[in-house]
């Protein structure tokens, strides 16, 4: 079965995010457990954490199929050992808000050398981070999201995603989101059943679906392989539904979060039901 839903505002308290995924029509969700923009934030308060828990309840939706994601600030694989550890401490924050939760998982976007060191080595650190998170909390598995290569970010290539799980000190609770917007923009195309067959084999072979926890569904706005990360709304875009079609009829993409980062939320209710209605298809 497929579960479906979007990235929701969690303003107001990280309680109201359930409620604005219901509101939806939404069976999956994702949400930021602090502002994404600051490195700081209050702990969740215990009334907080509660009314999270009751009102996620309330929606129907488990705990298995929330994707909280962590601050865009946090970059694992910086060159700089003071800002790398920055990095660590919040992501660590992350981990553990997501465990006050209940929560099973956390999204990350692995990190970027800047630059200034090869993409192996930062592979490396970003592994280090990772394992002490590990270390330091009990539950939670960490959810590594491709990237579409823009910039200086690392996690474009399945490879890179496979070998950040092999260096991994407990692999069993490491796995991967799958953007497809990213994943086009970095050359793995989806459109047409030969390139969407190409790609999941691909994907199969290099890390197996048995390590995929997540998906964020987006269409988008730039070439394929361009490496410029550009979300449209679904079918408005250069993947298309037919590529939709394909990942929703598809039985490896059943019982995960599927989660719309699509440009306008005002088009989610429509967005999730027409994913439904492609499954049926």
């Amino acid at each position: 079965m497929k579960y479906v839903g979007a990235h929701v505002s969690a303003a107001g308290g990280v309680e109201n995010a359930p409620l604005n995924a219901a509101a939806i029509g939404a069976k999956a969700f994702a949400l930021f457990t602090k502002n994404q923009r600051q490195w700081h934030a209050k702990p969740l308060s215990e009334e907080s954490i509660r009314a999270f828990k009751e009102n996620l309840k309330a929606s129907g939706i488990s705990a298995n199929h929330v994707l909280p994601h962590d601050s865009y600030l946090i970059n694992l694989g910086n060159p700089d050992e003071e800002k790398r550890r920055r990095s660590y401490d919040a992501f660590l924050d992350e981990a553990r808000r997501a465990e006050q939760l209940d929560l099973h998982l956390l999204n990350f976007h692995p990190g970027s050398h800047l630059r200034q060191i090869s993409e192996d080595r930062c592979l490396q650190l970003i592994a280090e981070s990772m394992n002490m998170v590990l270390r330091e909390t009990e539950k939670v598995q960490l959810v590594i999201e491709n990237t579409a290569g823009q910039g200086s970010n690392v996690g474009y290539s399945f490879e890179h995603l496979a070998h950040l799980i092999e260096l991994s000190d407990e692999p069993d609770r490491v796995g991967v989101c799958l953007d497809t917007c990213h994943a086009f923009a970095a050359g793995y195309d989806l459109r047409g059943p030969q390139a969407y067959q190409q790609t999941t084999a691909e994907f199969q072979r290099i890390i197996g679906f048995d390590k995929l926890l997540g998906v964020h569904i987006n269409d988008a706005k730039s070439e394929l392989g361009s490496k410029v990360d550009r979300h449209h709304s679904l079918g408005e875009g250069k993947l298309g539904i037919e590529s939709f079609r394909h990942l929703m009829r598809d039985p490896r993409f059943d019982e995960i979060p599927i989660v719309l980062e699509t440009t306008d939320p005002k088009k989610w209710p429509a967005e999730i039901e027409l994913l439904y209605s492609l499954a049926k298809a």
